[in-house]
């Protein structure tokens, strides 16, 4: 019977654990031994109800530990009382856990068939337990839990405008699995690093013998096929190197919106900006905190008359307001005045952050609990020119919309360059600039494309088209990083398929355990 409280606190120890794998922290196997062990508990579950609060143990560990930062944007700059602000908290990663509660629920009880239709009323008499259909525990493991643990990450990623942040696939950035994000993007990552925990679970569970040999020849297969695929160059140059300029002003998110401090921000910018003799020259998400309109003219002048001294170009974060909508934006100066000026508009909005769902119901509590000044913004559309800057097609994404894969593809692969604008100051001292500079990583990785940061407080970054951090700037200091960077051009695997190729394999998978199942009242098995 599933009645011990220890196999709970191991899953949550385990969820907790594989915060480890994620930056800043780097060690990727990590995660897989972690998802490794409540794999085996699942095994161990009685019931899938048993199974389910094991899911859900799991991935409270993980959102507590891994999502913590959002008790700093709530108290600390969004005004929310500590212990209100405390339970908000835990409440999301409980809301967050209900996903691997659903995977947990789904592997022990999905494979299941009833085959009453099928049995006579004798055979119905001795069938323990109730003639059901099960899939091999071998295939259990190695199969049906890495899949639905996929599935239940995409559908994360999906559900009410998606939040994948901490999917597996992201913790293996630095190591062997990070050749598959060029072919099938993170999820297929996750996928490969979810079948190795099958795996190990696996040769936990039967040690030397025949199947524990299996498992350990497809595992080694996995992994030096990743580390193979990780010398592949999916993309090629595009033209000749050019120099760049990422500013980092280090603006407290306290005073970013205080009007006492404005004047001093806009200064901190042009003097910066000024500074840099580089081709292209980036500013972080909303670095102006005004309206474009509001923006003093004098401000653009200067700006404008820099990028055409550079033979290049300035990309400036701001709002724009236009046709009666308010927009987080950027806006690109080109040398050629304000006829010529370029914008792009944020298309993925962060719910309550940058639009209120639900307004007639919540509105009361994000206008009058929190304060957040972005609260009423309107999308962009989904198909926007490229910014065509210092002789690169420039793909923009603000913020928290580097977060989803699929959607950055829309721009490639005529993009030549992605360029991520964030301002992760909401956040204050704790690791989600790291971790989000590992998603960035992610993206690099799958469309072979080089990703530049500009953020205001870090972490300041530039991203080969390999996924590695070329240079980067440490956080919460004033500064500029100056390197150099590379426009490509063609297209990975990731950039034609998108996720539908991770999507097909998983169903497969899924496919396959259907397909190995065997009759519980003739082998015994559960």
């Amino acid at each position: 019977m599933f009645s011990s409280i220890k196999f709970p606190l191991v899953a949550f120890a385990a969820g907790l654990s594989c915060v480890a794998g994620f930056a800043p922290f780097g060690l990727f196997p990590i995660p897989v031994l972690a998802l490794a062990v409540l794999f085996h508990l699942w095994t161990k579950a009685d019931t899938p109800r048993a199974a389910g609060w094991l899911g859900f143990a799991f991935g409270l560990g993980l959102f507590v530990a891994g999502t913590g930062w959002i008790y700093v944007a709530l108290h600390d700059y969004g005004g929310m009382p500590l212990p209100l602000a405390a339970l908000a908290t835990l409440l999301f990663a409980a809301f967050l856990s209900l996903l691997p509660a659903l995977a947990g629920y789904a592997q022990a009880r999905l494979p299941n068939v009833n085959l009453a239709w099928f049995r006579s009323p004798e055979e119905d008499k001795r069938a323990q337990p109730a003639g059901r259909f099960a899939v091999p525990v071998q295939v259990r493991l190695g199969v049906l839990m890495p899949a639905i643990w996929v599935l239940v990450e995409w559908l994360r990623g999906t559900l009410f405008t998606g939040f994948p942040w901490l999917t597996l696939g992201y913790a293996h950035s630095d190591g062997l699995l990070a050749g598959y994000a060029p072919l099938l993007g993170v999820y297929g990552v996750s996928l490969v690093a979810a079948v190795s925990a099958g795996l190990l679970a696996t040769l936990w569970r039967e040690r030397w013998n025949r199947q524990g040999r299996i498992a350990v020849a497809v595992l080694a297969a996995l992994w030096v096929g990743g580390a193979a695929l990780r010398t592949v160059a999916w993309t090629q140059p595009q033209g000749e190197p050019f120099s760049v300029a990422l500013v980092q002003g280090n603006v407290s998110q306290d005073l970013k919106f205080n009007e006492d401090a404005l004047v001093g921000t806009l200064e901190t910018y042009r003097r910066l900006t000024l500074q840099s003799g580089a081709r292209l020259i980036v500013l972080p998400e909303t670095a102006l905190p005004l309206l474009r309109y509001e923006v003093p003219q004098s401000l653009v002048e200067q700006l404008d008359a820099h990028a055409r001294q550079n033979s290049g170009g300035v990309l400036v974060g701001s709002f724009v307001r236009e046709d009666e909508a308010y927009h987080n934006s950027v806006f690109a100066l080109t040398g050629g005045g304000e006829a010529a000026e370029q914008r792009y508009h944020k298309q993925h909005l962060v719910p309550f952050g940058e639009f209120i769902p639900l307004r007639p119901l919540l509105g009361w509590f994000i206008n009058g609990v929190l304060n957040i000044p972005m609260g009423d913004l309107t999308s962009g559309g989904r198909q926007q020119p490229l910014l065509e800057v210092a002789g690169q097609h420039v793909a923009a994404n603000i913020c928290y919309e580097d977060v989803f894969g699929e959607e950055i593809i829309r721009a490639l692969p005529q993009a030549s360059l992605l360029v991520n604008f964030t301002n992760d100051a909401w956040y204050g001292d704790s690791y989600a600039a790291e971790q989000h500079n590992q998603i960035s990583r992610m993206r690099a990785l799958e469309t072979g494309r080089m990703m530049l940061r500009a953020t205001n407080t870090g972490v300041t970054s530039i991203i080969g088209a390999d996924g590695r951090v070329v240079q980067q700037l440490p956080q919460h200091v004033e500064g500029t990083l100056s390197g150099m960077a590379q426009g490509y051009e063609g297209a990975t695997p990731y950039v034609r398929w998108g996720n539908a190729a991770a999507m097909m394999l998983l169903l497969g998978l899924l496919g396959y355990a259907w397909l190995r199942r065997i009759p519980a009242l003739i082998s015994g098995a559960k």
